[in-house]
């Protein structure tokens, strides 16, 4: 176990773009397989919708169960593996990152501060409502509104302490588990990839792909400026993801006219 920490910290930045890579295939192959389903429900004369209903509870609870077994899996007696291996995640890249880098990536983790986030939400929301979309400001709304009070309140559930760093870049207070970055990353950048698709007909494609990068990015720098454990991540996107699933299906549902009633 104390190999692979190691090893892991010696190549993170290259881990980094591999598993970008591999969310950014995943992403596209997702989305080919929507556009086909799509076609076929317009061809067959029902509703095309981005996620359906049944799919999207489905996958809501494996995230949330997702969350559920990293959450038991952190709060296991000490000598767990994954608070082991998280402190010494930790602990390799504290020594093997040099400062440039660290540099750079706290650069690029402040796309998913709170303000960055807050006030950009709020110029969406008006823009929604201002061109008559409601519904779609509605959920944009409820979704952005759920991100403080959700991860507040797991961060005050689990009371994890945060690791420690001494590179001076980032200064967070607060609990680490689950990251706060990482769930805010996916419901913003999530939501917003949402809303695009929903109104703008070509650039779907690219939507996805830029959401992707940048929740990976936004979530994944965490762990390597050491304000977050490798577990606290994971479980900010499990957490967020599923916040996320609920509020495109929520939608979804609104958007889709009521069903006729015979006379």
């Amino acid at each position: 176990m104390d190999a692979m920490p190691e090893w892991i910290a010696a190549h993170a930045l290259l881990l980094w773009a591999l598993l970008l890579l591999l969310a950014l295939l995943a992403g596209d192959l997702a989305w080919q397989h929507n556009a086909r389903w799509q076609h076929r429900a317009r061809h067959r004369g029902e509703p095309a919708v981005v996620l359906r209903r049944h799919v999207g509870l489905l996958l809501a609870l494996v995230l949330a169960l997702a969350f559920t077994a990293i959450a038991f899996a952190v709060n296991a007696q000490q000598g767990g593996r994954l608070p082991g291996f998280d402190t010494g995640l930790a602990e390799q890249l504290r020594a093997q990152l040099p400062t440039p880098v660290l540099r750079a990536i706290a650069m690029l983790t402040h796309l998913g501060d709170l303000l960055w986030v807050a006030p950009l939400s709020a110029v969406i929301a008006v823009f929604l409502l201002w061109r008559r979309h409601r519904r779609l400001a509605g959920a944009w709304i409820i979704a952005l509104f759920g991100i403080l009070p959700i991860n507040g309140g797991l961060k005050a559930l689990f009371q994890r302490v945060r690791p420690l760093h001494d590179h001076g870049f980032i200064i967070e207070p607060g609990w680490s588990f689950p990251s706060g970055h990482a769930f805010g990353a996916m419901v913003f950048y999530g939501m917003l990839a949402y809303v695009l698709l929903r109104l703008t007909p070509r650039f779907h494609r690219a939507i996805i792909a830029a959401a992707v990068l940048l929740i990976g990015m936004i979530g994944i720098s965490r762990i390597l400026l050491q304000v977050h454990y490798f577990s606290d991540v994971m479980a900010g996107y499990a957490a967020g993801a599923a916040w996320l699933v609920v509020c495109i299906v929520v939608a979804e549902t609104l958007r889709q006219p009521p069903p006729e009633t015979s006379p």
